[in-house]
């Protein structure tokens, strides 16, 4: 108890010093406190008042200290005593997270599921996962998002480099904090929220960062909620921790040698980060039961025609000087022979809708089957006409 009460004299001691930036800090700082599990099986220190007063003694002190503040001035008035004024009056402002509306986190989501789910993308992509740990319930967490969002720059290097998951981590209970302890990042039981995870293809931890280093400060070293963090630390550690893309040749390369002496197809097609109908090629063909029929005859491989180098230069190779759009894709023979293209009396099929468009893939696929039956073949293209919901 002594630590306490020599907390609560240095908080009443420098209440009027404090600066708002410091307050909003130390409310989240207890609020992340608080969500950790106290002694839990998954390996967690127990920890008692010392400790807590040892980690957080300055956000404590301020919080103890405002509170009998504030009792002592409400005795004051209600003795009629005078009460001095405040050396600064702050203005009131409207919440910076409406919780109602901000739901950037599903609570209800399987942390190893989403992770599982975001890797299978990063390795079709030869990108990384970012995983940003922490919760609707922590205003630090929102305004990360936020400026992921708004910013351009961060917004384009993880939308081209990265598949970004947010996973509901702390409250309650230490919720998923063993998920976290994994991939390293164990660093948030300390630290708090939110918290970076990097991981490369595989799954492996590329790097773990406590984003109160990405805090905006002001003059004096404080940050707060309402400045947010800068945007060109965030920056500097998303492009520290990008992958490298394979060259789009590597990637044929390897295509080709996979379906050598198998009889199957490749099947290449090209698409980039920004492209709505590349994604959803890509998942199309990602279903499980697609998948299964696909590779009975095809070797899968993506191009991407910004981030592969040479990508560019490869579809215009194979599509030729008219440009046609993406997603545009071919099958080719084990030496890399073209047998038929995307590109038919209309022009390209890109995501197979129209009724046109999904005659011409399916004449294609005859084109190429030798394991599939034709069963199979009608249900790749009435796949695609339930994939596109337009009635077509």
């Amino acid at each position: 108890m002594a630590g306490v009460w020599s907390a609560y004299r240095e908080a009443h001691k420098g209440l009027r010093n404090t600066r708002r930036g410091e307050t909003e800090s130390a409310a989240c700082a207890l609020r992340t406190l608080w969500s950790l599990p106290i002694g839990t099986s998954a390996g967690l220190r127990t920890l008692g008042v010392k400790e807590i007063f040892a980690m957080r003694i300055k956000p404590i002190a301020i919080m103890v200290g405002g509170l009998m503040v504030m009792l002592s001035v409400s005795s004051a008035r209600a003795l009629g005593q005078p009460v001095a004024p405040a050396v600064a009056p702050v203005p009131e402002r409207k919440p910076i997270v409406p919780e109602a509306k901000v739901k950037v986190y599903d609570e209800a989501a399987d942390a190893r599921a989403q992770i599982a789910g975001a890797l299978v993308k990063a390795r079709r992509d030869h990108t990384r996962v970012l995983i940003q740990w922490g919760g609707n319930w922590c205003p630090w967490c929102i305004r990360m998002h936020e400026l992921m969002k708004a910013d351009k720059a961060i917004a384009r290097t993880l939308l081209y480099e990265y598949e970004v998951i947010h996973i509901d981590a702390g409250r309650p209970n230490g919720k998923n904090l063993d998920v976290g302890l994994m991939y390293g990042a164990g660093g948030m039981r300390e630290h708090g929220f939110p918290y970076l995870t990097v991981l490369d293809e595989d799954g492996k931890p590329i790097a773990n960062q406590a984003t109160a280093a990405l805090e905006l400060k002001d003059a004096a070293g404080a940050a707060s909620v309402a400045a947010g963090h800068d945007p060109k630390a965030v920056l500097k550690f998303l492009e520290d921790h990008k992958a490298t893309a394979p060259a789009a040749q590597v990637l044929l390369d390897e295509g080709l040698a996979s379906a050598k002496g198998t009889g199957k197809r490749v099947f290449v097609h090209f698409g980039a980060p920004w492209c709505g109908w590349c994604h959803r090629l890509e998942d199309w063909m990602a279903k499980p039961e697609i998948a299964a029929v696909l590779k009975k005859d095809f070797v899968d491989v993506k191009i991407d025609q910004d981030r592969c180098a040479g990508g560019a230069a490869m579809l215009k190779k194979y599509e030729g000087e008219k440009a046609s759009g993406i997603p545009w894709f071919a099958f080719l023979d084990d030496k890399g022979e073209v047998l038929i293209t995307s590109t038919g009396k209309d022009g390209n099929t890109g995501f197979p809708a129209a009724t046109e468009e999904l005659a011409h893939f399916e004449a294609m696929l005859k084109h190429a089957q030798k394991n599939m039956t034709d069963a199979e073949v009608k249900m790749l293209v009435a796949s695609l006409k339930q994939a596109d919901g337009s009635g077509h």
